[in-house]
C-alpha cells in the first residue's frame, strides 16, 4: 500500500514512510538523556561540551545509518568496522567524559544483535558487553552505573537478533506468495494452451489434409473436389464452435470451481481461509454467477499477492433488499490493504462486470485489512450459508 504504513520487512518507498521508520528507529534514543544532561549541566569547559556534542551526533548519525539499513545486503566485514568505529567512538567518550557515557554501549550491543547474522551476533554481543565492564572499570564510580547497563545491553541485543530472523522470513513469506500467485497465473495461461492445442490440433490437421485432396481432386474430378470443400467447410465451423466454448468457458468461471481454487490458492500461501461450504445455486442466473465468481477471483489474487493477510474469510449470502432478492460475497482480510491507494484495473474492470449483471461492487481498507462485497440479484433464493 502507499500510505504512511508498510510492513514488516518492506522498505519504505517514498519520503513520509522513510520518516516513519526513521522515528521508530530514533525513538530508542530517548535513553541517551544521561548524556545530553551531563553536557548541559556536567561542568565541562567550553571546548570539552562542544567536542562531547560533535562525538555525540557522530555517534547517533553513524547508528542510525547502520540500524536504518539493516538487512539491504552488506557485507559482514563492512557491518563489522561500523560496530568498531561505534564501540571506539563510545570507549573513547566514556572514558573521556565520565560514566553517564556508558549507555552508549546497549547501543553497541542492540546495533550488533539487528545488523549481524545470528552467527556473528553471539559473539559480537558478549565482547560489547565486555567491553563496557572494562571501561566501566576504568572510569570512575563506573560500576555503579554497571549493573544497570549490562542486563539491558545483553538482553537486547540478543532480543533484536530475533526481530532480524523475523524480518528476514517476513521477507522470505512475502516472496513465496508471489511466487505461488505466479505460479498459478502461469499453470492458468497453460491450461488454456493446452485446451485450445487439443481443440484445433485435430481439426486443422484435418483441414489441411482435405485442402491437399481437393487441390489434387479439381483437375479431373470437381465434383469431389467440391465435396472435400463442403467437408472443410463443415470442420471448420465445429472448430470454430470449439473455440467460441472454451474461451467461454474460461471467461466464465464456476462459483464452486473459483471456491475450491481459492482454498488451493490461500492455503499454498498460508492465509488461514474460512470459507463456505458448496453452495446451491438454484434460481441464480448463470451471468450472476459468473461475476461472483470473477469478484471472488480478483479479490483472493490480491489477497495472495498483495495483502500480507494471515487470515481471510468469505462469506456468501441471500439477502431481500426493495429491489428484490441480491446474492452477496463478502471477501475480508487481515493484511495491509488492497495494492494501492485506489481502484485499480482489476476492480475496475469487476465493477463494469457486475454492473452488467446488474449487481454493484464495495470495496475498501479497514482497519486492519482489506473488505470487498459483490452483489448480483437472483431470480428467488438460493441454498448458500455461512462459513464452514
Amino acid at each position: 500500500m502507499s500510505g504512511v504504513g508498510f510492513g514488516m520487512g518492506q522498505r519504505p518507498v517514498n519520503r513520509r514512510q522513510r520518516a516513519v521508520k526513521s522515528l521508530w528507529t530514533g525513538i530508542w534514543l530517548v535513553y541517551l538523556s544521561a548524556p545530553v544532561t551531563d553536557l548541559l549541566h556536567g561542568g565541562h569547559s567550553t571546548g570539552v561540551t562542544i567536542l562531547g556534542w560533535t562525538g555525540l551526533a557522530a555517534f547517533v548519525t553513524w547508528y542510525m545509518l547502520l540500524v536504518f539499513r539493516t538487512g539491504r545486503g552488506e557485507r559482514n566485514t563492512l557491518v563489522l568496522a561500523s560496530l568498531g568505529v561505534l564501540a571506539a567512538q563510545s570507549t573513547l567518550l566514556a572514558l573521556t567524559l565520565g560514566r553517564e557515557w556508558l549507555v552508549l554501549f546497549v547501543y553497541v550491543s542492540i546495533a550488533s544483535g539487528a545488523a549481524l547474522p545470528l552467527r556473528m551476533a553471539r559473539w559480537t554481543i558478549p565482547a560489547a558487553c565486555a567491553l563496557l565492564t572494562a571501561v566501566a572499570l576504568a572510569t570512575h564510580d563506573g560500576m555503579s552505573y554497571l549493573a544497570g547497563l549490562l542486563i539491558p545491553a545483553l538482553l537486547g541485543g540478543f532480543a533484536m537478533t530475533g526481530v532480524r530472523e523475523l524480518v528476514r522470513t517476513t521477507i522470505a513469506l512475502r516472496e513465496a506468495r508471489a511466487t505461488v500467485a505466479q505460479l498459478a497465473a502461469n499453470e492458468e495461461r497453460l491450461r488454456l494452451a493446452r485446451d485450445l492445442h487439443d481443440l484445433l490440433g485435430h481439426s486443422l490437421s484435418l483441414i489441411t489434409l482435405k485442402s491437399e485432396l481437393a487441390g489434387r481432386m479439381l483437375p479431373g474430378r470437381p465434383d469431389e473436389a467440391a465435396q472435400q470443400v463442403a467437408d472443410i467447410e463443415q470442420v471448420s465451423r465445429q472448430a470454430l464452435v470449439d473455440v467460441r466454448e472454451a474461451v467461454t468457458g474460461y471467461r466464465r468461471p464456476r462459483l464452486h470451481a473459483e471456491l475450491a481454487g481459492a482454498r488451493v490458492a490461500l492455503a499454498a500461501a498460508g492465509v488461514t481461509a474460512e470459507l463456505p461450504a458448496e453452495p446451491g445455486l438454484d434460481g441464480v442466473p448463470e451471468e450472476s454467477e459468473s461475476a461472483l465468481a470473477w469478484a471472488l477471483r480478483e479479490a483472493v489474487t490480491n489477497v495472495v499477492r498483495h495483502s500480507g493477510a494471515r487470515r481471510c474469510t468469505v462469506e456468501l449470502l441471500c439477502r431481500q433488499t426493495l429491489d428484490g432478492p441480491v446474492l452477496e460475497l463478502t471477501v475480508e482480510d487481515n493484511g495491509s490493504g488492497g495494492p494501492g491507494s485506489g481502484h485499480g484495473n482489476g476492480l475496475a474492470g469487476l465493477t463494469e462486470r457486475l454492473t452488467k449483471a446488474g449487481g454493484t461492487l464495495e470495496a475498501g481498507p479497514l482497519k486492519p485489512g482489506f473488505r470487498l462485497v459483490a452483489r448480483v440479484p437472483t431470480a428467488g433464493p438460493a441454498d448458500v450459508g455461512s462459513p464452514a
